[in-house]
Parts: C-alpha cells; structure tokens; sequence
C-alpha cells in the first residue's frame, strides 16, 4: 500500500510534465505546417551531380 502512495503522485507528475509539454508545443508553433514537412523530404534539392 505504500508503494501506491508514492506511484500515483509520480504518475500524476509525470502526466502533468507531459500535458505541459504537449500545450507547449502547440503554442510555439510545432504543428502549423505539417503538409509542408511531409512535401519537403520528396524535394531532392542537390544541386550537386553525382560522381
């Protein structure tokens, strides 16, 4: 039983630092422009010939 007390307060905490960084990167911006990251890697920008 005492192991459950101090299980479920971390799990809590835990949880709450998850939450936090979820909404954080929300509000930074992280998820605006996700059809442009999924077109970006198809570009082949190498200007480069190869050998």
């Amino acid at each position: 039983m005492s192991g459950l007390a101090w299980l479920i307060p971390a799990a809590l905490f835990l949880g709450l630092i998850g939450l936090g960084a979820f909404f954080w990167s929300i509000r930074s911006g992280q998820y605006d422009d996700l059809k442009g990251a999924a077109e970006r890697i198809l570009v082949d920008d190498d200007d480069r010939p190869l050998p």
